[in-house]
């Protein structure tokens, strides 16, 4: 233990240290920061660009200190050596996530966002800078971007009756709306403002629920046709659009009929032609409820190449799967308005899906003044607060790098800046503003039954169930090896015990580390060796017989039950045991195709002997509407808790008139109680960012990693 007087003279060094670099410990600090995203994979864009600025800043201080005449030869080696340890944390960095290496080419780092973070670390140092290096301006937006890449051109299709159209229409009516001026410059344009955003939401700063405020409902209903009447919440929101309103992330919780308000909601707003674009197991049902809310326009589901398309519809409905194949046509059709229904299916902005999605977007944006978008999603928020990403940017309020012109201008308006505490809640206050709108059940649908989960464990006793177990424990041991093997490295390094930490204490960095590596090894390997997925599939395999008679049991009492399991062969078991016991059972899954699929679905609903319908997690768990049972049995879980309610909520939606009671069927014993109980706790970022409620901000990981840490800590003897 140091005395007082030696812990002094450190801190005076250090201190000496610093005031002969004094950026070097900002450095340090933020790449420490990416270092705790990077292990609980959560590098968004902003985090990225701060990757890039610290790379860069490295290398140009390491030149300053080498050509630092007046430095002494030992602070030199001094300072160098501590950045060299910044460059090992960033060597780290990008080993665990190889795209960050791209980021390091020499031109990676002139974005205005790098600029201005860099700016702003060096004016934190106290560096003096030249007057072209603090004022950082835009480049300008490139206009006509094309809509198909080079690499999807050979793809492009043109249905036949498309060209019947445009020969119809040779010329598309012009917007003579006048165009706005170039906008002033602004008192935030040289703030990094994206990442406050995040942080607004990420917080829940301000409290209240995530919804802009929407006109009161008409005194009467004017837009339901003959025989349908809207609910209150949905008139409210079609009162939005018809005032002017015409961008919408519409959040509500699923089974509040997010699909019935965007179907009137562009009748009002006359944004024909309205392209949607939907997972595929929905659209049949989008077709079907264009039919029921707006008798008069016709819709179009595109298959395939479209040989057999309606060019003539005025909603043209595709799944992400093939739109790569019609970008070109629906580029130059006209469209005053997009629907992307489960807006989170677009949040990997890296993916094709994403990019064609955003890449129409923008197209309908350069020419329709003010058309009409809507993301669709009762689950923005998967894992991270910055899924909003690709939302947003589908919505045009942001270009990933900074805030659109109208949020510009509504986070100018505040008189704050992200230095002011204040300012996190009036920015999450002005995103929603832009055209968010939330609303649970419990508020807007207060005759919507109430929904329960109940757990039911079983035991595993058999011999498979047996290896289960055992499969566990080797892999905590062979985790805890890694651990030890760093514990003791580590105290080598520094010739002492485990560093402050008492002898037996578990050091939660390293746990994580190790835990992280296996997830990544686990995913590289997939189907392959013993590891967390395969685990897990094999608890389902051991489950599924007894899920399956549970289901039995049940639809012998209830008539109708909704059987949810992630995996084939978990669903074909589950199918055989019900025809051997005499319960016929309807399934969808993602092979079938979209008649196929809305067979299964209507046969469940309206034939009476039609028992269980068989779901299968990913391709039921959207957008299928199965109020004829009140009762589901989760017989796999989800690694995320969005898809457990979505799941669920496919029979907890308007037109239940009975108490949901959804049963998983928990393997105890075995990790799947820990997934159960981790599920339940990742319900905290979408209550924090959309529903205002408090919560742990800093419990955010993913199911699989939290699980993985668990083993390790029942390997290390930790109660």
């Amino acid at each position: 233990m140091p005395t007082t007087a030696t812990a002094a003279s450190r801190r005076r060094k250090i201190s000496r240290r610093d005031d002969e670099a004094p950026l070097i410990p900002i450095l340090a600090r933020k790449v420490r920061e990416i270092e705790a995203k990077a292990q609980r994979s959560k590098l968004g864009p902003t985090n990225r660009v701060k990757f890039q600025v610290i790379a860069f800043l490295v290398r140009e201080e390491r030149a300053r200190v080498k050509a630092e005449t007046e430095l002494g030869d030992a602070a030199r080696v001094e300072l160098l050596k501590r950045l060299d340890g910044i460059a090992t944390i960033l060597a780290k960095t990008a080993a665990r996530d190889t795209s960050l290496i791209q980021l390091l080419e020499a031109d990676q780092a002139a974005s205005p966002v790098a600029k201005r973070m860099r700016r702003d670390w060096l004016l934190e140092s106290g560096a003096e800078l030249a007057p072209e290096e603090l004022i950082i301006t835009d480049a300008a937006p490139v206009r006509s971007t094309p809509v198909v890449p080079e690499a999807l051109v050979e793809r492009q299709v043109t249905p036949p009756s498309v060209e019947s159209r445009q020969l119809a229409h040779p010329f598309l009516a012009p917007d003579l709306t006048p165009r706005a001026e170039s906008a002033p410059r602004r008192r935030l344009d040289s703030w990094e403002l994206m990442g406050p955003l995040y942080k607004a939401f990420e917080s829940g700063a301000g409290g209240g629920a995530a919804s802009m405020e929407l006109p009161p409902p008409p005194e009467y209903d004017h837009i339901s046709p003959k025989g349908r009447e809207v609910m209150v919440h949905q008139s409210r929101f079609v009162e939005a659009v018809r005032a002017g309103h015409r961008s919408f992330l519409l959040a509500d919780e699923p089974g509040l009929g997010k699909t019935a308000q965007s179907v009137l909601a562009a009748s009002v707003a006359d944004a024909y032609p309205l392209l949607v674009v939907v997972p595929n197991v929905v659209k049949m049902n989008w077709a079907r409820e264009v039919e029921l809310w707006t008798p008069q326009r016709r819709a179009a589901v595109i298959q395939g190449d479209g040989d057999d398309i309606d060019a003539f519809a005025d909603v043209f409905i595709v799944n992400y799967e093939i739109l790569d194949r019609h970008l070109s046509w629906l580029g130059a059709i006209g469209l005053k308005g997009m629907v992307v229904d489960e807006a989170h299916f677009i949040k990997n902005l890296s993916s094709q899906r994403s990019r064609n999605v955003l890449a129409l977007a923008a197209r309908i944006r350069e020419r329709t003044r003010n058309p009409l978008m809507l993301a669709l999603t009762g689950t923005p928020l998967i894992n991270d607060v910055e899924d909003f990403d690709a939302i947003w940017r589908f919505l045009g309020w942001t270009n990933g790098e900074k805030p659109g012109a109208e949020l510009m201008d509504k986070l100018d308006a505040t008189g704050l800046t992200p230095a002011d505490k204040a300012f996190y809640a009036e920015a999450r206050d002005a995103v929603i503003s832009m055209g968010i709108v939330r609303r649970k059940k419990k508020d807007v649908a207060a005759d919507l039954p109430d929904k329960l989960i109940a757990d039911l464990p079983v035991q595993l006793d058999d011999e498979f169930g047996r290896s289960i177990r055992q499969a566990e424990r080797e892999l905590g041991e062979r985790m805890a090896a890694k651990y030890r093997r760093i514990v003791e490295a580590r105290a080598a390094a520094h010739g002492t015990g485990h560093a402050s930490r008492g002898p037996d204490a578990i050091d939660d960095d390293i746990v994580r580390l190790v835990a992280h590596n296996e997830l990544e090894e686990s995913k590289a390997a997939g189907t392959g060796g013993d590891n967390v997925f395969t685990m897990v599939r094999r608890i389902g395999q051991a489950k599924a017989m007894l899920a399956a008679d549970y289901a039995v049991q049940l639809q012998r009492s209830v008539e109708k039950v909704v059987f949810f399991a992630k995996h084939i062969d978990v669903m074909d078991q589950a199918e055989a045991h019900f025809a051997a016991s005499g319960v016929r059972a309807v399934s969808i899954r993602g092979e079938q195709s979209a008649t196929a699929r809305q067979q299964a679905i209507d046969a469940f609903e309206s034939d009476p002997d039609v028992g269980i319908v068989v779901c299968s997690l990913t391709a039921a768990g959207v957008g299928v509407n199965l109020q004829a049972a009140s009762n589901v049995v989760l017989a796999e879980l989800s690694w995320t808790a969005a898809e457990q309610t979505q799941a669920i909520d496919r029979v907890h939606r308007i037109g239940q008139d009975e108490p949901v009671t959804a049963w998983r069927i928990i393997a105890a014993h075995t990790i799947d109680t820990k997934i159960a109980e981790l599920i339940d706790q990742k319900q905290g970022l979408a209550a924090r960012a959309l529903d205002g409620e408090s919560g742990d901000a800093g419990a955010d990981e993913s199911v699989q990693l939290a699980a993985l840490m668990h083993l390790l800590r029942e390997a290390l003897g930790e109660a």
